[in-house]
């Protein structure tokens, strides 16, 4: 029997028991046992004021001259097998419900435990045009504080109103059995709790979503503030930012006391009504006993039952609040897992194998949205395997859009990307992604030690002796060795310790390592000084030896150094061929000489 003032004021919840139906499929057999205990500790629970029913009608009664059931047994043997049985049931219902807790607090962390992995692989599959429109630290939340709070609801709130609930039914079925019109007098109140709990449970929710979100919105600034610590000090932007803080925090506030107002009002509505049903139950149930009508002892257990019956709606009403946190967090989980992935593995995608690494674009246009205007307008493109083409142009052109193209990280409106004559929608993500190494302008280092963040995409087990060829190939091995451990220094988080040059020649390990036949490079000597740079070229021109090769740059210096330099301007390739010709010849490259092409001009 299901508690109507939970269903109807939290359609949320079921929801969100509904979306996570599969997982608990999973782990039925622990669910179902849970449940089995569960049922029969309600069964002890319903049994508990038999035994003092009969002391009073048989043992109480008996010593006063009159036995209106009689018994066979003398009332001190009667009175002991009733302590006896009363501690039996006691300690079975303590037994059952014992373990009823364990096993639905292990199928909730394991069910919640794999909800959190399944959501995680799904953020990381989500497309960047998700990530860069959502606060990293609401996404932290809703990954770590979310769940968990799912998980805590579980267990300290769901369950003992689900046995509450089974309480409730089995109590009213035992109370009806023994005098119907006094179980209908004593429920009376009902109708009025469920209208309360229906009205104030709606709006607890609706104080709880807010609440979330504002959490969601503070997360995120203080990621942001505190990642960005350097220039929040240097700027002196304190306090601007802790106000900012500040304010999210007094809303949070505000609205979680609203919210504790509103249970704790429903609680003690709860506690008037219950009271009247017991004064209505005292009043006919005693005529009842006096008529003859009804024992002694059926009234004992009608007012023990009575004061169980309402166990739920008090339940409820003193859990509102964090149920509907928790059915909150719950639906922004959800939303999360419900999002489609906008590029994914076709049912009949293969494996690929790129031995070679020849790049075709055939007449490829991509926009970020329908509405926006185009990023690439029918371009096509030709990368012989093995060349070194570098890709230029002004800001917003379309540079980087065309590297995420060939990772398959955006897909294109019209056209077809093909690597060695296949199309890369047919074949699997990680399969293409297995024959790109990518050098990033911003590189991810972990805190990790220096092996293993050089490591880190090999796809593979390798030795100390390739990870520190890997590093001398990228001009790394000096600097690392003279770190105090060496490869075996853990660094801060994102490498903060090391310098940009630094870090950009552990990408540059990084993708040696790697061995792949296409390399791709957005950016990698943006925001360099000229001797680090100078250092990462070197390294970079040693890389591309051999490997199908796109360099992302801005620098022109740099871009002279490739076989080819294709020249983007308004979504469309305005020039193509060797730099040395393109230097000679009136167009976008000489354009871009005479305003100047510098390797510290911001990426796009």
């Amino acid at each position: 029997m299901a508690d109507p003032s939970l269903t109807d004021s939290l359609p949320g919840l079921r929801h969100v028991l509904r979306r996570l139906a599969p997982y608990t499929a999973r782990n039925k057999a622990l669910v179902a046992g849970g449940a089995g205990a569960l049922l029969a500790g309600v069964a002890f629970k319903l049994l508990e004021p038999w035994p003092l029913k009969f002391v009073i009608d048989h043992v109480v009664t008996s010593a006063g001259g009159t036995d209106p059931m009689g018994t066979a047994l003398d009332p001190m043997t009667l009175l002991l097998s009733c302590a006896a049985g009363l501690l039996a049931i006691v300690a079975l219902r303590a037994a059952f419900e014992y373990l009823a807790t364990i096993a639905f607090a292990l199928a909730g962390s394991r069910i919640l435990t794999e909800v959190r992995a399944d959501l995680f692989r799904h953020l990381q599959a989500l497309p960047l045009s998700f990530h860069t429109g959502t606060r990293t630290g609401d996404l932290t939340v809703r990954l770590i504080s979310d769940i968990g709070m799912l998980k805590e609801a579980a267990v300290t709130a769901l369950m003992p109103l689900a046995v509450n609930v089974l309480v409730l039914a089995g109590m009213v079925a035992v109370m009806l059995w023994l005098d119907w019109q006094l179980a209908l007098i004593a429920l009376l109140p009902l109708p009025i709790l469920y209208l309360a709990s229906l009205r104030m449970g709606r709006r607890i929710q609706g104080i709880s979503r807010k609440v979330r979100k504002t959490e969601g919105a503070m997360a995120a600034t203080s990621a942001e503030a505190l990642a960005g610590i350097r220039t929040v000090q240097a700027m002196g932007l304190e306090e601007k930012v802790a106000s900012q803080f500040g304010a999210a925090n007094a809303r949070s506030l505000g609205e979680g006391v609203k919210a504790k107002r509103l249970a704790a009002g429903l609680e003690r509505s709860v506690d008037v009504l219950v009271g009247v049903s017991l004064a209505l139950v005292l009043l006919f149930g005693a005529r009842s006993v006096l008529d003859g009508r009804m024992t002694p002892g059926d009234l004992i257990v009608f007012i023990t039952y009575i004061k169980n019956t309402y166990r739920p709606v008090r339940g409820y009403a003193k859990q509102a609040a964090r149920l509907a946190r928790a059915t909150a967090a719950g639906e922004r989980v959800i939303e999360l897992l419900d999002r489609p992935v906008a590029i994914a593995d076709r049912p009949d995608a293969r494996a690929a194998s790129f031995p070679n690494g020849a790049i075709s674009l055939e007449r490829v246009s991509f926009r970020y949205d329908s509405e926006g205007a185009p990023v690439l307008q029918d371009v096509s493109l030709d990368i012989p395997s093995g060349q070194f083409v570098a890709v230029t142009g002004p800001s917003g052109v379309g540079k980087s859009t065309l590297a995420s193209l060939i990772l398959r990280l955006a897909e294109p409106q019209a056209g077809a990307l093909r690597i060695d004559g296949e199309d890369v929608r047919d074949v699997t993500l990680s399969g293409l992604r297995r024959h790109i190494a990518f050098v990033p302008q911003e590189t991810l280092l972990l805190r990790a030690s220096v092996a293993e963040n050089i490591a880190l995409a090999s796809g593979r087990d390798v030795t100390r002796q390739e990870i520190e060829d890997a590093a001398r190939l990228a001009e790394a091995h000096g600097f690392v060795s003279a770190l105090p451990q060496g490869y075996d220094t853990e660094l801060a988080e994102r490498g903060a310790t090391l310098s940009g040059g630094q870090r950009q020649r552990l990408a540059i390990a990084r993708a040696a390592l790697r061995n792949a036949p296409i390399l791709i490079l957005d950016e990698p000597t943006a925001g360099l000084d000229r001797k680090a740079s100078v250092a990462v070229e070197e390294a970079l021109i040693r890389l591309a030896r051999g490997r199908t090769t796109i360099l992302v740059t801005h620098d022109l210096a740099l871009a002279s150094r490739a076989e080819r330099v294709v020249v983007l301007d308004r979504g469309r390739i305005a020039q193509d061929g060797a730099p040395g010709t393109l230097r000679d010849r009136p167009g976008a490259f000489a354009d871009l000489l005479q305003t100047g092409g510098r390797s510290d001009i911001a990426a796009e």
